[in-house]
């Protein structure tokens, strides 16, 4: 029985702390995840002072709603979690309570037994009455034996007591931060959904405006195949400046370093959130109508500074109609772009540093003062995901 309880006693004091720190995990997220949603509000406010709908509040919007989804997710996992514990907790107050009984009548039967010996026959003469030495130490080694077990079965039942009321605190503490958790909830479903219809109206306001929308969306490719032709350019060049396309040692030892650190690579700006993902994506307005992204897109607001991710060397800097400068870094065989950039304080041949900034990007008086960073990741000439190589961090 005492095994049985003390099994539970470390089930319970191992779950709590696990559970803890589950908690305190998705309190950190959450809290991080609440600056962002406060950061892209920023953004939206002086966007709204312009009194003109646009994909870029749109685009800000949905990122919005991912958060706040995201926070969302996270209040019913700690509710989950607490949940879970309480129903643990009962377990072991109820197995524990089984326990108690038990001890109790156990202790209770001892006591009248030892009440009803003493009676018939005092202790002091229970041991003079031995027949030779030997006999009486080893009474009174068995009286003492008695009185240390009674002593330690009235310890394990003060110690089972105090364990069902702390186990009892529990419970009630977690109750109340359920409670505080789901008003949390209502609250941010609330706001969850006056985001979404927010939303629906920009879509219905820009799906009036589909001709312009479509001379964006060509915009935006042509951009996109112009720094990829300059891409292609640049490793024909360099294929035809050496016998065979291997990479020197000490380009092969930045391309180890600059995969080595994929997922933790510093963003570009120091302060942004993504608006715009890598890959095929569906326009956020245009029916029927998808996108293939080369880039993300970081929006920040006003006098924004550019930084190269990783060490490397300025392999191109050229000027793209309608979409201000781009600059390109080789590191090794991979390259990062970073284009809508003003200002460039690089040129090709340029080594530079992790952090190093290389320029401004442009930012937009007609468009709530946002700075669009378009950034891009190659391996050669095949496009990566550059939300899975830099850091999760910003």
């Amino acid at each position: 029985m005492r095994r049985l309880l003390t099994a539970v006693f470390v089930l319970s004091v191992f779950y709590s702390e696990a559970g803890a720190q589950t908690r305190k995990d998705l309190e950190e997220q959450r809290q991080k995840t609440l600056q962002e949603i406060s950061y892209v509000d920023n953004l939206l406010k002086q966007t709204s002072k312009e009194k003109k709908e646009s994909l870029s509040e749109l685009n800000m919007i949905s990122r919005k709603l991912n958060l706040r989804e995201s926070v969302v997710k996270g209040l019913q996992d700690e509710i989950s979690l607490l949940n879970d514990r309480i129903e643990l907790n009962n377990l072991a107050i109820e197995m524990m309570e089984g326990d108690l009984k038990v001890l109790k009548k156990e202790y209770e039967q001892a006591l009248l037994s030892s009440f009803r010996s003493s009676k018939a026959n005092n202790e002091i003469a229970y041991i003079l009455s031995a027949k030779d030495f030997n006999q009486g130490y080893k009474r009174l080694k068995y009286l003492q034996q008695v009185t240390k077990f009674r002593r330690q079965e009235s310890e394990i039942i003060m110690e089972l007591k105090s364990e069902i009321e702390l186990s009892r605190k529990k419970m009630e503490e977690d109750l109340a931060r359920i409670s505080l958790l789901k008003a949390r909830e209502d609250q941010q479903k609330y706001l969850l959904q006056d985001e979404r219809d927010k939303q629906q109206r920009i879509v219905k306001t820009l799906g009036s405006k589909e001709t312009q929308l479509q001379r964006e969306l060509d915009e935006k490719r042509r951009i996109a195949r112009r720094i990829e032709s300059e891409i292609n350019k640049l490793i024909e060049e360099e294929r035809k400046k050496t016998i065979t396309s291997e990479l020197s040692a000490e380009q092969r030892v930045l391309s180890d370093n600059f995969m080595e650190n994929k997922g933790r690579l510093t963003w570009p700006v120091d302060k942004g959130v993504i608006t715009g993902h890598f890959g095929l994506q569906k326009h956020p307005v245009l029916k029927y109508v998808t996108e293939e992204n080369i880039d993300i897109e970081i929006t920040s607001s006003g006098s924004t500074p550019v930084k190269s991710v990783f060490m490397g060397e300025v392999a191109q800097v050229f000027t793209i109609r309608g979409a201000n400068m781009a600059v390109i870094i080789r590191h090794g065989k991979y390259r990062t772009v970073y284009q809508n950039i003003i200002e460039v304080k690089v040129k090709k041949g340029d080594k530079v540093q992790t952090g190093q900034v290389i320029g401004r990007v442009f930012n937009d008086k007609d468009d709530g003062d946002k700075a669009v960073l378009k950034f891009m990741i190659f391996d050669e000439t095949d496009k990566l995901d550059p939300e899975l190589w830099i850091s999760k961090n910003n």
